[in-house]
């Protein structure tokens, strides 16, 4: 069984936030769409927020704004089951209950979508992976911000959120677009750099 695991959909990565991701609002719709799909074919859905420790930046505050689900997410009643699990790290896995909750339903695959791509969406599809799960992202529902380092350069927001991709592929996960109506799996680094 597969579970859709959402990462961090969080108001802080809007264009309003403090945390903005310039691909923000196209992820976020395609996030929508893939919750309509698992709902659907009620399967679970595992909703991950992400809070800021009291040492860390005033982002992700909890009961802040920022630090709520985007408008019209979260767990809903009616579909599969459906859980909130809350982190102050990057993984989704480690100091929640996540992993013996989706072993309690017999979930053996993972699709996960969210934010940032090369943080806590990239921390929890390997801790999917070292935990034997069949990992897979849908490229369309991930975002990323530029980074820069002095000696080490800088990279737009776009080219982080392909580089976190494609080390993630080469690690195992599945590039995951069909319900774009585009082909449904890539596999290569090579498919995936032409899909991007």
């Amino acid at each position: 069984m597969e579970a859709l695991i959402v990462v961090d959909a969080q108001n802080e990565f809007s264009a309003k936030g403090q945390r903005a991701v310039p691909n923000h609002e196209e992820a976020l719709s395609r996030i929508k769409a893939r919750v309509a799909q698992t709902r659907k074919a009620k399967l679970p859905i595992a909703w991950v927020r992400h809070h800021n420790k009291p040492t860390e930046s005033r982002a992700f505050v909890p009961g802040s704004w920022g630090a709520e689900l985007s408008a019209g997410l979260g767990a809903a009643d009616g579909f599969g089951p459906e859980k909130l699990f809350e982190k102050d790290v990057f993984g989704a896995f480690t100091f929640t209950s996540l992993d013996g909750w989706l072993r309690s339903m017999g979930v053996t695959s993972v699709l996960i979508v969210g934010f940032y791509a090369h943080m806590c969406v990239s921390t929890t599809a390997r801790e999917a992976l070292v935990r034997g799960f069949e990992v897979a992202i849908d490229p369309d529902a991930v975002g990323s911000s530029a980074i820069e380092h002095p000696l080490l350069g800088s990279q737009t927001a776009e080219e982080v959120r392909r580089a976190a991709l494609l080390q993630l592929t080469h690690m195992g996960v599945t590039i995951d677009l069909s319900a774009g109506g585009r082909r449904a799996e890539v596999h290569s680094i090579s498919s995936l750099v032409s899909f991007l």
